[in-house]
């Protein structure tokens, strides 16, 4: 069986600053957010509730100070949403490392930076906000320092102007 282009898996792939950005969204709810790199080809929102999502990612891009507004589909384990709560309280300009999340939920910095990577709608939930103690820590489940998860870290940090970055 042939698998589905990338662009039907999407409800739509927006330019972004540091390459592309999948929208996937379900029953009028936003069900992910995927950054990808620019060599993926853009695919125009399929419905105007896509549509909304993507003039809210891009209205972002334009103003780190835009808040969404969006519903966004349940994911996640009871430990992930406590994380993304946290994470969520972090205002923009600042960060909080891996370990100040994890005392504030009771936990292990490990243990947050796999909730962290696991979220599903970043942008919405910032988990770029959250570094290592010693430096930015991983990103999305990549570690390589010159890779592209890791500069659109960079580039969210220095966008929302949390100083060093």
């Amino acid at each position: 069986m042939k698998p589905e282009p990338l662009a039907a898996v999407f409800s739509a792939i927006i330019p972004a600053p540091f390459g592309a950005m999948g929208i996937r969204t379900e029953a009028q709810q936003v069900r992910e957010l995927v950054y990808l790199p620019p060599s993926f080809a853009r695919a125009p929102p399929q419905d105007a509730f896509s549509q909304r999502v993507a003039e809210q990612v891009t209205a972002y891009f334009n103003d780190p100070d835009f808040v969404f507004d969006l519903p966004v589909r349940a994911a996640g384990t009871d430990f992930q949403r406590r994380v993304w709560t946290a994470i969520s309280s972090v205002p923009r300009g600042e960060v909080r490392t891996y370990g100040q999340i994890a005392k504030a939920v009771q936990s292990a910095p490990r243990a947050v930076g796999q909730a962290c990577g696991a979220n599903w709608v970043p942008l919405i939930i910032p988990c770029h906000r959250v570094t290592a103690s010693g430096g930015l820590g991983g990103f999305a489940h990549h570690a390589d320092n010159e890779g592209f998860h890791l500069n659109v870290k960079r580039w969210l940090l220095k966008h929302e102007q949390v100083a060093g970055y």
